[in-house]
């Protein structure tokens, strides 16, 4: 009797486990959210501010190694943010497609430094609306010196060097710090219109005659070559299969989010905005004025 119960109990178990099995092996087979068998097109997506790049070039380099990723889907929706992590992002971007099909989807924006990831890419898409260009460069200072007056306070500095508070709110720039100061938005700029014109095989001369900070839509940017197609993320991914000689329609692959507690997401998250916001020293901006889009090099003391 025992015997019985017992081989009834495993036959049970085997059951859900061969149960288990099958429904594994489906979700593998036909839900692209996941892992998936046989090859595909990879996806990453970069959304809102660039303020660190570690886990986009992470997500592009996996799939650089991956060979079932047959090719990779790009997609931008944002605009802009710090110039050091966008460079990186550019970088991989680049690297990747020397060896892979690299397309980029650009959502409702890809401008500043949204659009200077986009660059190296194989391939781009927008949107006709999609506003994306805003190369260029800006700066921008707060003087309070002559309200600290008004209520009867005064900043005291003490520095190294007469370079060391250059842009500082309380006190005027002098003509040494402006132009110091224009040398690095010259520089800036100089790598902005470079990495478009090399990712866009266009002259240096026809990037820089609209690298003036201009947005522009989609419609406008395919006009000028700054994007190939005009499409949805669809359109992308089929593109991008093609591209790699795959028939029919590919096969999604998404990028495998790190997932982070949610509190350090919270303190970063405040961290960048009063870095990004702060009115204290100097940062060089790849900014679409008016419309929050800012690629900053970082915050100098």
């Amino acid at each position: 009797m025992i015997g019985k119960l017992l081989r009834r109990i495993l036959i049970f178990l085997g059951s859900l486990v061969v149960l288990a099995f099958a429904g594994i092996v489906i979700s593998l087979l036909f839900f692209s959210d996941g892992p998936s068998f046989g090859d595909g097109v990879g996806l990453v997506e970069v959304k809102g501010m660039i303020v660190d790049g570690q886990e986009t070039v992470r997500q592009l380099h996996a799939f650089g190694k991956e060979e079932r990723v047959r090719a990779v889907v790009l997609r931008i929706d944002s605009p802009g943010g710090v110039v050091g992590p966008s460079q990186e992002i550019y970088s991989e971007v680049k690297r990747l497609a020397a060896k892979k099909k690299v397309v980029v989807s650009m959502g409702s924006v890809a401008a500043s430094g949204g659009y200077y990831i986009a660059a190296p890419a194989s391939f781009i898409f927008a949107n006709p609306g999609t506003i994306t260009g805003s190369i260029g460069v800006l700066m921008k200072f707060t003087n309070v010196e002559g309200l600290m007056g008004k209520v009867g306070v005064k900043g005291l500095t003490l520095k190294s060097g007469r370079f060391k508070d250059s842009g500082s709110p309380l006190h005027e720039m002098t003509p040494e710090e402006r132009q110091m100061l224009q040398g690095v938005i010259d520089s800036t700029y100089r790598q902005f219109v470079a990495a478009v014109a090399q990712g866009r095989r266009l002259p240096v001369e026809e990037v820089s005659r609209i690298a003036d900070g201009r947005i522009l839509s989609g419609e406008q940017a395919l006009s000028l070559k700054l994007v190939d197609r005009l499409g949805t993320l669809q359109e992308a991914v089929e593109e991008a299969g093609r591209l790699a000689g795959m028939k029919g329609e590919p096969r999604v692959i998404k990028a495998p989010q790190k997932r982070r507690p949610s509190w350090d997401l919270l303190v970063q998250g405040v961290a960048e905005r009063l870095a990004l916001s702060s009115p204290r020293g100097v940062g060089v901006e790849y900014l679409m004025e008016g419309g929050g889009s800012s690629l900053t090099s970082g915050y100098l003391p």
